[in-house]
């Protein structure tokens, strides 16, 4: 009986030791089996992503490309949050339009 519990001791206590060495080489070796991030140079933030639609600063600064945007999503060909952020800043744009023309009578 006593051997029993020497040999369920000696389990537990190589179990724990192999769990300790699978947690620090996990933490070792995490920056070479991480995923590597690209780096955003200017090239590649001009150009927008399917993943990531274009905020309503970008159409701020393109209200021509906000405005396709806008049609096409009455349309039904555009779809999601580009719709939502094109419609925002093409909106905006022309509040701030109509009252500058309100201003100036």
């Amino acid at each position: 009986m006593e051997r029993r519990h020497i040999k369920q001791g000696n389990t537990i206590v190589v179990a724990l030791g192999m769990l300790a060495i699978g947690f620090v080489a996990g933490f070792a070796l995490r920056p070479s089996i991480a995923p590597t991030y690209r780096q955003v140079t200017a090239a590649t933030a001009a150009v927008p992503t399917d993943a990531e639609p274009r905020g309503t600063q970008y159409f701020a600064a393109h209200l021509d490309e906000g405005r396709q945007i806008v049609t096409s999503c009455a349309d039904g060909s555009v779809r999601g949050q580009e719709c939502a952020n094109a419609g925002a800043a093409v909106s905006e744009a022309e509040g701030k339009e109509r009252f500058r023309k309100f201003i100036a009578r």
